[in-house]
Parts: structure tokens; C-alpha cells; sequence
């Protein structure tokens, strides 16, 4: 680096993001500023960060999603620019607006290539015009009427969804007549209370699919260019879960299809900075079809950044200072293979229930080809308000085989006590047959793990764990957990010292 591309960064977000970016611009000896709502006082990104600023109250909408006190925020700590991370305010175009209106670099797109993509019936449009492979539908149409005309040509089972959606939400699979009126008024729902907007779209819905998506890197100077793949086809409910790359789908030619696909998808959008232009596979056909594209980094950038020896935030903040961005695919050789799995505060043997309260007790996997991106330390409170999300695992090694062992011993070797997790739920994906062929369906989870269970075999040292919870948790948990616990004030178990002795047969 000859220069210095900003001196200060507001990040707007919270958790492992924000931490992520705060390295990126420590490497890079830009100062960072962290907003931080009340829930979040001693969270680990305002411990990380040069300056620390209270936003609001827990409600993300009065903190993190508000944009006039983000900017006052930035204006009153000299920030010169604003990193929004992914989630809140990384895909919203009023707010990538109002950040340039207020003489700032927005780390991220233009505002109008943020607003066509998140408009699902206009990409697709775009899409169509550039020549980019697009799912089989309708866009435009209000009545069920119309909606009953459009299924009916596509033909079932078809897929009403969000136009304004992301993130699975506002999505529907209908399998037959008979049941789109029902999920057309369930997505209108569900749309209308996440994205203000119950405006639809139906498109054709292939069961057996695989979910495939594209980096794509653009720069001010009209440069566009793909990093290759991530395949996402694990997922629950359109949530992703375990991602990988290479895909174990993709040939040469079908990669360079699509990656020739994702190019033209950016450039029809003057496309700058970090995105993902996401499609989904028929693995019988081979054929392909543009989904949607992501304008803001992705939670699993980790793998494409462990198999190409690239850093894609540090090249996100030099991007949006003005910096050509070099490469192409051909500038590298993707070296192994990197699988990332995300590890929630959540019980999947109860629905996927968030689980909430205080890690009492929290250790990081380490070794060869081990990243962990984590937004928790041991003491922190996991909160209602905001994604479950505690971790990511990721691994790389020299195969898929290799990465798959390697990811199992590293979430055999992750220590969380206090919160209910999904690892074990992590373990038996990885484990299972299907996973392990590379032959896995974006339904595959919910037919194969619809009813799961984790296995009734407790292994001893949980069992010690959660008996000494109560001496080895922080401090500052002990009195909120142990107002909770015996009402007598003489009981052991009030305190955090002392010990019991117990015969055992």
C-alpha cells in the first residue's frame, strides 16, 4: 500500500461482521468507529474498535437501522467513510444515498444498482434483457386471477415470492391450484411486515435444485470480475447453513458458463464494489438460472477469501476510495478445498428455537486450516434482539474429503456452554452419506432431518460442564444467573466458590 485509503470507517453493525471489518482496517492502519445499541455495551466489536459510539436502545430500529443518528454518528467522529457489513443497512439504496448525500464513501454499490436488485421483478427484467438465464414466470401481475393463468402455464409446483424479498422471506412453494390462493395471502403477509412492499412475483420452483452463487468484484473504472463459486444448497427454509467451495456440481465448462453469466449480470447494473449474483442448477440439466444477486458481501466470503488467498474487505475498502481492482478468474488457481459452517444460538431439536442468555464458557477451535469469525467471547449475552448467529467455522484444506474431517474435529473441539446450539445438528449433516457424495438439494435438509434428534449419548465432559456452570461462569453472569436459581441465601449454589464431594459408584 503507497496510501492510506481513508484514515477513519464508521462501521455500521454489530457481532463477528464488525469485527471482521475492524481487522481489515487495522491491517490497512485505518482508525474504525463502532456504533453499539444498549444491549450491545460490552459486546466484542466495541472492545475491537478505536471509538465506540452509543446508538440507541436494544431495538435495532431506534440503533442499528437508524440512518439519521449513523449519520451524525459519522459526522461528529470525522468518519470519512461507512461500512454497513451485511443484514441492516447493507442493502437498503436510501440509506447508500444518504451516506454520499452527506459528502461520505458508501463501502458498497451505487444506490440505483442497490435498488433494481432489490427488486426482484425489475432484475429479473434486466436480467432477461442482458441475456442472463432466468427462472420460468411472471412479473406485474396483482389478481389470483392472473396468478392462477401464470401458474398454470409454468406449471406446478411454482414459487410465489417477495419482489422487494431477500434472506428466504416472503417466499411460498405451491404445489398445486388449490393451494395458491392461501400462499399468495401468507407471502403478501409475510412480505408486507419485512419489507414495507406486498408486491409478488411467481416463478417456476425446481424441487431438486442446487443453490449456486457467484463473487462478482466491480470497481468505478468499469472492471468487472468473478471469483468463482460457493454452492449454498445446504440450507433450512432458504437459510443457508453450510457452504463450500468448489461446487461438487460444477465442471469447467459449466463453471465458465456461469461465471461468464455473473459478469453480465454486474455490468448490467454498472455493478462496483463486492457482490454475489446467486443462481440456482438442475443437476440433471446442467442448465442455470439467475435467482437474485446480493449487492454487499456475503456471510460466507470466508471460503472464496481461504481458497484464493484474497482479503475481499480490504478490497472493498480500497474500491470504494477509488482503486482499480486488478484481477480477474485467471489471476488465480484456486488452491483446495473450504467449507464454512455457521453455528447459531438456536435448538433445532424445538423448531430452530433462538436460544438466549450468557456463554458461560466459550473456546475456539485452532489449527491447520482453522478460521473461526466469531462475534462472542466468553461473558457475552445472547440477546433476543438481534440473529442468532454466534459463529462461523471455516476450514480449508487440500480436498473435500480432508475439509470435511477437518471441519468435524474443529466443531468437536467448540466450546459453548450457556446457550442451546445447533453443532450437533452441524455434525450430522456433515457425517451424513448425501453430504459426503457432494450430491446435496436446497430440499435435502428438510426431507432428511424434518423430525431430528440429537443423540441421546451426552458426552461426559457436557455432563461436567453444566454441573460446575454455576463456578465457572464470569462474574459479571453469576448474579443475574443466580437470582434465578434457589431462593434460600445459605444455598451452595448461591455462591460461586466453594465445592461439593460426592461418592461416586
Amino acid at each position: 500500500m503507497k496510501h492510506i485509503p481513508f484514515r477513519k470507517i464508521l462501521i455500521v453493525n454489530r457481532g463477528e461482521i464488525a469485527i471482521r471489518v475492524i481487522r481489515a482496517c487495522k491491517e490497512l492502519g485505518i482508525r474504525t468507529v463502532a456504533v453499539y445499541s444498549e444491549a450491545d455495551a460490552d459486546a466484542l466489536h466495541v472492545r475491537h474498535a478505536d471509538e465506540a459510539i452509543l446508538i440507541g436502545p436494544p431495538a435495532p430500529r431506534e440503533s442499528y437501522l437508524n440512518i439519521e443518528k449513523l449519520l451524525n454518528t459519522a459526522k461528529e467522529t470525522g468518519a470519512e467513510a461507512v461500512h454497513p457489513g451485511y443484514g441492516f443497512l447493507s442493502e437498503n439504496a436510501e440509506f447508500a444515498e444518504a451516506v454520499r448525500t452527506a459528502g461520505l464513501s458508501f463501502i458498497g454499490p451505487s444506490a440505483e444498482a442497490i435498488r433494481i436488485m432489490g427488486d426482484k421483478a425489475e432484475s429479473k427484467i434486466r436480467m432477461k434483457a442482458a441475456g442472463v438465464p432466468t427462472v420460468p414466470g411472471a412479473e406485474g401481475i396483482e389478481t389470483l386471477a392472473e396468478f392462477e393463468e401464470a401458474a398454470a402455464e409454468i406449471g406446478y409446483p411454482v414459487l410465489v415470492k417477495a419482489a422487494a424479498g431477500g434472506g428466504g422471506k416472503g417466499m411460498r412453494v405451491v404445489w398445486k391450484k388449490e393451494e395458491l390462493e392461501e400462499g399468495i395471502e401468507s407471502a403478501r403477509r409475510e412480505a408486507l411486515n419485512a419489507f414495507a412492499d406486498e408486491t409478488l412475483l411467481v416463478e417456476k420452483y425446481l424441487p431438486n435444485a442446487r443453490h449456486i452463487e457467484f463473487q462478482v468484484f466491480g470497481d468505478s473504472h468499469g472492471h468487472v470480475a468473478h471469483l468463482y463459486e460457493r454452492e449454498c444448497s445446504v440450507q433450512r427454509r432458504h437459510q443457508k447453513i453450510i457452504e463450500e467451495t468448489p461446487s461438487p456440481l460444477l465442471d469447467n465448462e459449466l463453471r465458465a458458463k456461469m461465471g461468464a453469466a455473473a459478469i453480465a449480470t454486474a455490468k448490467a447494473v454498472y455493478y462496483s464494489n463486492a457482490g454475489t449474483v446467486e443462481f440456482i442448477v438442475d443437476p440433471t440439466t446442467k442448465e442455470f438460472y439467475f435467482l437474485e444477486m446480493n449487492t454487499r458481501l456475503q456471510v460466507e466470503h470466508p471460503i472464496t477469501e481461504l481458497a484464493l488467498g484474497i482479503d475481499l474487505v480490504q478490497w472493498q475498502i480500497r474500491v470504494a476510495a477509488g482503486e482499480a481492482f486488478p484481477y480477474s478468474a485467471d489471476d488465480f488457481a484456486p488452491r483446495g478445498h473450504a467449507i464454512e459452517a455457521r453455528l447459531y444460538a438456536e435448538d433445532p431439536a424445538n423448531n430452530f428455537l433462538p436460544s438466549t442468555g450468557v456463554i458461560f464458557k466459550f473456546n475456539e477451535p485452532r489449527g491447520p486450516g482453522v478460521r473461526v469469525d466469531s462475534g462472542i467471547a466468553t461473558g457475552s449475552e445472547v440477546s433476543h434482539f438481534y440473529d442468532p448467529m454466534l459463529a462461523k467455522v471455516i476450514v480449508h484444506a487440500e480436498d473435500r474429503d480432508t475439509a470435511i474431517q477437518r471441519l468435524q474435529n474443529a466443531l468437536r473441539h467448540s466450546i459453548v456452554h450457556g446457550v442451546i446450539t445447533n453443532v450437533d445438528f452441524l455434525q450430522a449433516i456433515l457425517g451424513h452419506d448425501t453430504f459426503q457424495m457432494g450430491t446435496v438439494t436446497t430440499r435435502w435438509v428438510e426431507k432428511t432431518f424434518g423430525d431430528w434428534q440429537p443423540s441421546p449419548n451426552i458426552p461426559l465432559e457436557a455432563l461436567i460442564a453444566a454441573s460446575l456452570a454455576d463456578f465457572v461462569q464470569p462474574a459479571a453472569a453469576i448474579k443475574d444467573y443466580t437470582s434465578q436459581s434457589s431462593s434460600d441465601p445459605y444455598s451452595p449454589w448461591k455462591s460461586a466458590s466453594g465445592f461439593r464431594i460426592r461418592r461416586v459408584k
